[in-house]
């Protein structure tokens, strides 16, 4: 006789309960997902690109606050010289002023010895102001001419003195927001290097000799964009040499020749400060930002440039990459954070970031997109 039992479901036991077939499909996604999830976690270290690319952008966001520490430090040391004239005002007309008072205080001792003055010689000590005591006591009438003069005297350089007072507290004040400024502009240029820093010290050897061989390659691709431009450049004045009259020649080279004399001076300069440090905020003779070399280097041509990038490419006519000129200032990226000294086909000294040197390279050293404009130093 057949059995009437019910065949099992196909399944296994959790714990004393049965489970259907398809909850141990699930029970095995569950386990798989669980090894998963306890096996070593994936490497989401970025790649090395994303590691250059970050510190260069470090490098950038430091070398722009660093523009902003020029700035503030030059502006503190302008207000710092006012503060000090000021004060130094400020004391010569309290010593006069103390002089007036004693003047006007024998005027008023002489009153008081002749009596005609004797109750009216504590007002003269406690008034605001020697016009007060002399209007209110109805002396002015018995004063002589120097005696009123020396009263009109004092009042105005009272009136001058705490003006003048007034005018250095204020800028006081003022110089105390810029060193603060100052104080920040320094403290974001530190944070950038010491995150740039970190980045590449977690790079391991072989990361580090990948990175050198992508700048390397970069390099070599600048370079060739210079030839390029020097290939352009040289073939652009021959075909403008060949069509200029023989008048117009004569003025273009002499204008020319003033400005070459200058600029080989300039370049003469740069070329010697090859190899020293980059030092953010320098200005030479040891060491140089890039703002910091380009001042210096047209300073020894006899050319006062200011001190920061965003205030030197002002400083002087705008000209088209293809008409650049040895000694020509060449300006990078959109807020205009980094300078070099151009020195003809497609090359430039530069003070590049911190950790480098002052050095020779392509104009194209970060791309041609990099490019901001090219100035001619008045």
């Amino acid at each position: 006789m057949a059995s009437h039992r019910k065949s099992r479901p196909v399944g296994t036991r959790v714990a004393g309960i049965r489970t259907p077939a398809l909850a141990t499909a699930a029970l095995t996604s569950v386990a798989l997902l669980s090894q998963s999830a306890n096996a070593a976690p994936a490497d989401d270290r970025p790649s090395l690109e994303e590691v250059e690319k970050k510190v260069d952008d470090l490098y950038r966001q430091a070398e722009s606050a660093t523009d902003n520490y020029n700035a503030a430090k030059e502006k503190t040391a302008t207000q710092r010289k006012q503060v000090d004239t000021l004060l130094d005002d400020v004391a010569r007309r309290t010593e006069k002023l103390n002089e007036a008072r004693e003047e006007l205080g024998s005027f008023a001792a002489a009153q008081y010895r002749t009596g005609a003055g004797a109750s009216d010689t504590a007002t003269f000590l406690l008034a605001d102001t020697p016009q007060d005591y002399f209007d209110q006591t109805q002396l002015m009438g018995r004063l002589t001419n120097r005696q009123k003069g020396a009263v009109d005297d004092y009042v105005s350089e009272q009136s001058a003195t705490m003006k003048k007072r007034q005018e250095a507290s204020q800028s006081l004040q003022t110089l105390t927001e810029t060193q603060s400024d100052l104080k920040t502009a320094k403290a974001t240029v530190q944070k950038k290097l010491a995150d740039a820093r970190e980045m590449l010290s977690e790079l391991t050897a072989q990361e580090k000799a990948r990175l050198a061989a992508l700048e390397k390659q970069k390099q070599e691709a600048a370079a060739r964009k210079a030839a390029e431009l020097a290939q352009q450049q040289a073939a652009a004045e021959k075909a403008a040499q060949e069509a200029t009259t023989a008048p117009q020649e004569s003025t273009s080279t002499a204008t020319d020749s003033s400005y070459a004399t200058k600029a080989a001076k300039a370049l003469a300069f740069a070329r010697a400060q090859i190899g020293k440090p980059y030092v953010w905020g320098a200005t030479g003779p040891d060491s140089y930002d890039c703002s910091g070399l380009t001042q210096a280097a047209w300073k020894a041509a006899g050319v006062d440039l200011p001190r920061v990038t965003y205030d030197q490419v002002n400083a002087g006519t705008t000209v088209s990459l293809a008409d650049a000129q040895p000694g020509d200032l060449v300006f990078f990226y959109d807020d205009i954070s980094h300078v070099g000294l151009y020195i003809g086909n497609g090359m430039m000294i530069h003070a590049p970031k911190p950790g480098a040197y002052v050095r020779e390279e392509s104009i194209y050293y970060d791309g041609e997109s990099a490019i901001h404009s090219v100035v001619r130093p008045a």
